[in-house]
């Protein structure tokens, strides 16, 4: 879990630095910094089915390992740029590019790597502690990266992403569970075994719908992140500390709903749960365009906790799902292509948010995707989930 932390202190720390790097220090347009959030999340477009091929043929902990190691070296390659008087545009969307890319791996490493540390029956439970984690990581991460950026500077603040990328290497180094080989077919070929993956998440009915959902929101979400730096900084007019304090705010939402996680699923049923979580907390998402530099700045941290705790919850029931129907040959080719697909509308989303912000506001850019976002559980009521308790009443045979 320590790995977790520190990778998670050191994303959040970026998601407040790095588009700061952009607008404070070279003077981004909406456009640009559209493209910025586009091309950090553009590699799965590129080689998310692949790396779910090539996951199931390594260890897990190795690939994150040399994974982290790579994001340490491009983080760092910021401060150094700046220092150097050397700082451009073209690189900031080269080291987001490249940076993405190992994360890529790394995110469809790390769920397939759980079912080796920990047995079939307490994947919920693992999978709500890991996001305690993450949002333990997300609570304080944006803040500093707002205190950091005001005493630092935002290229320097860069290093501390670095740092941590680095810290995630030497905490998974010391794991002394066995990291152990994947078995997998001698004569394999990619473009079969990527199929075999896209079939697998088609034929299952509830999966295919979960995928579904998830894509439409994370297009709406993209582009209301990307943009969401920008619109307290120059449409509302906050400081980088308050901003900072503002956008770790999701991070309470996600924290509790790590923590309730295990015993709402225990409770009210995985499926119930996981369709509900997503359904109720979607309309909060209004109130987010409404916030100004007063007491409606409450808007935002509103919209920011309700919207956190139904995706943190909505999350670990998509998650645990799929570990349990997925075999564990396949579950690196499955968790490739959920996220390749869901994540793959990211970048398009963040380059959307900022074209229609370039042409119509930046607010008025974030009431169109908020809308979008008010409807994107439509999906999930063509599933099993709205009609089923648990996960076992909803099964595939197809699958």
């Amino acid at each position: 879990m320590g790995s977790h932390l520190a990778n998670e202190f050191g994303a959040n720390i970026a998601r407040v630095a790095l588009p700061l790097v952009a607008v404070l220090t070279l003077n981004a347009s909406p456009l640009e910094v559209g493209a910025l959030s586009a091309l950090q999340s553009a590699a799965f477009l590129l080689v998310g089915l692949p790396a779910g091929v090539w996951v199931d043929r390594m260890r897990r902990r190795k690939v994150m390992m040399v994974t982290d190691m790579a994001r340490f070296i491009l983080l760092g390659s910021i401060p150094l740029a700046a220092a150097l008087d050397i700082l451009s545009m073209p690189m900031l969307f080269t080291v987001a590019l490249l940076a993405g890319v190992a994360q890529v791996f790394n995110d469809v490493a790390d769920p397939t790597y759980l079912p080796t540390l920990v047995p079939k029956e307490s994947l919920s439970d693992g999978n709500s502690k890991l996001e305690v984690v993450r949002n333990a990581g997300a609570l304080a991460g944006p803040g500093l990266g707002g205190a950091l950026v005001q005493l630092l500077s935002a290229p320097r603040t860069m290093l501390a992403t670095a740092l941590a990328a680095l810290g995630s290497v030497l905490l998974l180094g010391s794991i002394r569970a066995p990291d152990p080989v994947p078995v997998h077919e001698e004569r394999s070929h990619l473009w079969r075994d990527i199929g075999q993956g896209l079939g697998f998440v088609w034929r299952d009915n509830v999966l295919r719908m979960i995928v579904s959902a998830t894509t439409f929101t994370n297009l709406c979400m993209s582009a209301v992140l990307g943009l969401s730096v920008m619109f307290l900084a120059n449409e509302v007019k906050l400081p980088p500390g308050v901003i900072g304090v503002l956008l770790m705010s999701g991070a309470v939402g996600g924290l509790l709903g790590g923590l309730l996680g295990s015993w709402l699923f225990q409770r009210y049923g995985t499926a119930k749960v996981t369709w509900l979580s997503l359904t109720l907390t979607s309309p909060f998402g209004l109130l987010l365009p409404m916030t100004e530099a007063d007491w409606r700045a409450a808007f935002f941290t509103i919209t920011s906790v309700a919207l956190s705790f139904g995706a943190i919850l909505y999350n670990i029931g998509g998650i645990t799902y799929r570990q349990s129907v997925t075999p564990e040959h396949m579950l690196g080719r499955v968790n490739a292509t959920v996220r390749c697909v869901v994540w793959g509308t990211m970048p398009v989303g963040a380059l959307l948010g900022g074209i229609v912000a370039q042409q119509i506001g930046v607010r008025e850019a974030l009431w169109v995707f908020m809308l979008g976002r008010l409807v994107s559980f439509v999906p999930l009521l063509f599933s099993p989930l709205p009609r089923t308790r648990d996960f076992a009443g909803t099964a595939q045979p197809s699958s």
